[in-house]
């Protein structure tokens, strides 16, 4: 897909229907919003971009909040933006997953927003006090969206990167967003794999990767857009990484030898591999510690704690 013209959005919210491939999807360090479907906008603040809108006759869909580090003001900076360039105001607010990185600021569209998350949701964002929307509209599985004439599906498949990660679908866009299950190209999306459940996380990637009507997958932070082939490429590396691991373990060795034995040098066009590989090794062992029951080594007496 050819990426060859960028558009910096000036006025109307109505828009012809343009080829996917004549939007811009790259970014730069300020804030910004760029268009990058027909239908659908992407912005973002402080270089790190995961906030999508689609703006309709009818009302503004809002998905996820600025970027990181939760930047003070971001959010009405969009709410001013929105407020300039469309007669319309934001009524549904879409939190993709209850990390603060991705939801900051959401609150400001409270006056006449909706919010809506997975059921999940709600008692990880009390508990942490996330700075954040609270959904008043939960789902279990699914959730259809019809607004203006624009539909978007929320799918929850299982629990991946947290328990209550949803996608969002855009269909006659062919826009998909699983933030921090994808990232650029030749990115790995997790620098450890803290809150992630590994194993549905592989199945669910698989689902991803055969999902209809996706030419776009927007990443969770950073930029330029990728495609499915991205989550089909992170399963293969989920699952290597298990296996190599857990075949350690089974042989009995620690996390210390562990470290100095695993290469993932058949990954090596990830080029963030070489920073998040420890972190990674150490929390797929923590994963993996919790997942099995090993056979105690012989010649080892099982003590019971007085």
């Amino acid at each position: 897909m050819n990426i060859i013209t960028r558009l910096i959005l000036i006025g109307a919210f109505l828009f012809s229907p343009l080829a996917i491939a004549q939007f811009e999807t790259s970014w730069d360090n300020s804030r910004g919003i760029t268009q990058i479907s027909p239908h659908v906008f992407r912005w973002g603040a402080g270089g790190s971009i995961n906030g999508l809108f689609i703006p309709t006759s009818d009302g503004i869909i809002l998905i996820d909040g600025p970027a990181l580090p939760c930047e003070p003001g971001a959010g009405q900076w969009l709410k001013d933006e929105l407020a300039l360039r469309y007669d319309v105001p934001v009524r549904y607010v879409v939190l993709s997953h209850d990390h603060q990185s991705h939801i900051c600021g959401t609150a400001v569209f409270a006056d006449t927003a909706v919010a809506i998350g997975h059921k999940k949701i709600r008692p990880h964002l009390i508990r942490e006090g996330r700075i954040a929307a609270l959904p008043t509209i939960t789902f279990e599985d699914s959730m259809d969206i019809d607004l203006g004439g624009v539909k978007v599906v929320l799918s929850y498949f299982g629990p991946t990167h947290s328990d209550n990660l949803i996608a969002t679908h855009i269909p006659q866009d062919g826009v998909l967003f699983v933030p921090d299950l994808g990232r650029p190209e030749g990115q790995l999306p997790n620098p450890d794999l803290r809150d992630m459940y590994v194993d549905s996380t592989i199945e669910v990637l698989g689902i991803l990767a055969r999902m209809d009507d996706v030419d776009i997958v927007v990443p969770g932070h950073g930029s330029p857009v990728s495609t499915q082939a991205y989550f089909q490429r992170y399963r293969e590396y989920l699952t290597a990484l298990r296996e190599r691991v857990l075949s350690h373990m089974v042989e009995e060795r620690s996390l210390y030898e562990i470290l100095e034995l695993v290469s993932m040098d058949d990954f090596s066009d990830y080029t963030n591999l070489e920073k998040n590989l420890e972190p990674n090794i150490i929390t797929m062992y923590d994963y993996l510690y919790r997942y099995r029951e090993p056979n105690f080594p012989s010649g080892l007496p099982i003590r019971v704690p007085q």
